[in-house]
């Protein structure tokens, strides 16, 4: 099961107005779920401007459950219909189920003594007893969970229930609904579920990082569309040993994040594009410290204030060169909702491990969309093992490293023999003293760039599905895997042989066999949302090889229809 929610920037958009409306899209399978999916088999609506805001997302021939009580004049003149599309033929490529929901949720909660107003909110568990129905689903785990949630309300508790068992009578009761949808159950790996969010996930992943680092955790942020739930989460986790500061804005944030990292915490800071871009300079700051520092950026749509709550990929340039200076650091990015706990946890072990920055790189739509997360069983995950000085304090130094890696040892000033200052001035190799001498900066400049690089031996190596060789390798990175590789596997379950598809989470360094791949392949089609960014960075790291472009820059993921096209489009070109 995947879901996505939509919904406008406005607080309070008009009412009833197409742009106010807001949606939710769940694709269920009994087989592994990437996506939410493209167009819907089912769609409900509770007024005029849901049906003309999403009818385009319905597949032909798929069913409308519509609350027909809403369709009054005042509505569809809202909506900017002219005739009720119930009553015309507009609809008739669907199957419309017209449901009195407004009406019948008032009739079962008449007694409960509530307002008009507030029985009518509850028809939302009237739609969902419909939709139960439509699909075979018993009420428990439903009523299980409106138990939990108002359990100490009764009467709303009562109104929801009675609101939900209305619906589900209902179908029951009619005939309009047609055979119900059998979906079996899903053939998972074994363990304990839970469906989670992307910034619930990578507000846990820290937590786990930190756990395992034997490291406090500060976040420091300044709440941001589609970041702060991030911050939420952490400020709600004093009891698992967070401690979370949400400043006064995002300067401020990131400022207290590096000096938490020099204090010795495992340090995070969270934003979006905006606060990304003031981010910029304390970034820099963390880079020639040498600090291990987390920025989680939830990328919207746009520049500016741009679309706050849709979804693209368009930080990446700004996450590897949105520093003045030479300040190389670590970019990351992850893949799907579930998959930001593992990432924003190993972007938490490479920035310990190896002293530096890591910005991961999230989206709208990982951030509030929910995939099903298998919890890690104890010792599961990586280690994480912090270079900590081992010799006496006295042979210490600020800026001394460990041969291999290029690491400085992260000690705190606070511990005794081990007192030392940092800043942004740039400082002399192993002393730490500020220094202008001209080949002390080439030296520092060159080994904080070695020090990344090296980083590419400790990755993943990069694994491709389906072709090893051939005419084509599809590329993806971040977000887009769910739409990529579900295209993928079917056009090779139709025959395609000489496909091949990877996926990079790795971004800077990308992992040591990268060249390798890519140079197997006739044509590289790198689908991405936003202008081209990944894909021109490709080119700049490997200029001989033949790269094309799939974009979408529309607030929206990828479809798999539109990838599946893109793909066929570029074998027969």
């Amino acid at each position: 099961m995947t879901t996505i929610p939509d919904f406008p920037a406005e607080i309070r958009a008009p009412q009833g107005s197409v742009g106010g409306v807001s949606s939710f899209q769940i694709q269920i399978g009994g087989t592994e779920i990437y996506t939410p999916g493209d167009k819907v088999d089912v769609l409900v609506v509770m007024n005029p401007a849901a049906l003309k805001a999403n009818l385009g997302f319905l597949k032909p021939g798929g069913t409308i459950i519509a609350d027909k009580d809403s369709f009054n004049t005042r509505n569809l003149k809202k909506a900017d219909y002219d005739t009720n599309p119930l009553e015309d033929d507009s609809l008739n490529d669907y199957h419309v189920f017209r449901t009195p929901a407004t009406s019948l949720t008032r009739e079962a909660l008449k007694d409960l003594g509530l307002e008009n107003q507030v029985m009518t909110r509850s028809k939302n568990m009237f739609a969902l007893g419909v939709v139960n129905y439509l699909f075979s689903r018993p009420l428990d785990n439903i009523i299980v969970f409106l138990e939990k949630k108002f359990g100490k309300k009764p009467v709303m508790l009562q109104a929801n229930r009675l609101a939900l068992e209305a619906g589900y009578n209902f179908a029951v009761s009619t005939e309009l609904m047609g055979p119900s949808i059998i979906i079996p159950p899903a053939n998972l790996p074994k363990g304990t579920y839970r469906n989670i969010d992307g910034n619930t996930a990578a507000a846990w992943g820290l937590l786990a990082a930190a756990e395992n680092s034997g490291k406090k955790l500060s976040l420091c942020s300044y709440p941001i569309t589609p970041a702060s739930e991030i911050l939420h989460e952490l400020s709600a986790r004093k009891d698992m040993g967070a401690i979370v500061f949400q400043a006064e804005d995002e300067i401020a944030a990131v400022c207290a994040a590096v000096g938490a990292a020099f204090s010795g915490n495992l340090s995070a800071t969270t934003t979006s594009g905006p606060g990304a871009s003031l981010k910029t300079e304390a970034m820099g700051l963390a880079v020639i410290a040498e600090l291990p520092l987390v920025l989680i950026n939830v990328q919207r749509a746009g520049p500016s204030t741009g679309l706050p709550t849709k979804t693209e990929q368009s930080d990446l340039y700004q996450a590897l060169y949105g520093r003045h200076g030479e300040a190389p650091l670590v970019v990351m990015a992850a893949s799907s909702p579930d998959d930001c706990f593992y990432y924003s946890y190993m972007a938490a072990k490479i920035a310990m491990e190896n002293t530096t920055p890591v910005v991961l790189l999230s989206d709208s739509y990982l951030s509030s969309g929910t995939s099903p997360w298998r919890i890690p069983e104890n010792g599961e995950l990586p280690d994480i093992s912090v270079p900590k000085f081992d010799k006496p304090a006295e042979e210490w130094k600020p800026y001394l490293r460990q041969p291999d890696s290029l690491n400085r040892y992260w000690m705190s000033p606070g511990d005794k023999g081990f007192e030392h200052r940092i800043g942004g001035l740039e400082k002399q190799e192993i002393t730490g003293n500020l220094t202008y001498e001209p080949q002390n900066h080439e030296k520092m400049t060159k080994i904080r760039e070695a020090k990344i690089e090296g980083i590419a031996g400790k990755l993943p190596k990069q694994k491709v599905i389906g072709a090893a060789s051939g005419k084509l390798l599809v590329v993806g990175w971040g977000s887009t895997h769910g739409a990529i590789n579900t295209a993928v596997i079917e056009l090779l379950e139709e025959g395609g042989k000489d496909i091949g598809y990877t996926h990079f989470n790795y971004i800077n360094p990308l992992p040591e066999n990268t060249e390798g791949i890519l140079g197997s392949f006739e044509q590289i089609l790198v689908c991405e949302l936003n202008n081209g960014q990944f894909v021109n960075y490709l080119r700049a790291k490997f200029p001989g090889l033949n790269f094309k472009q799939f974009n979408k820059i529309q607030g929206q993921p990828f479809f798999t229809s539109e990838i599946k096209a893109a793909i066929i489009n570029t074998l027969t070109e």
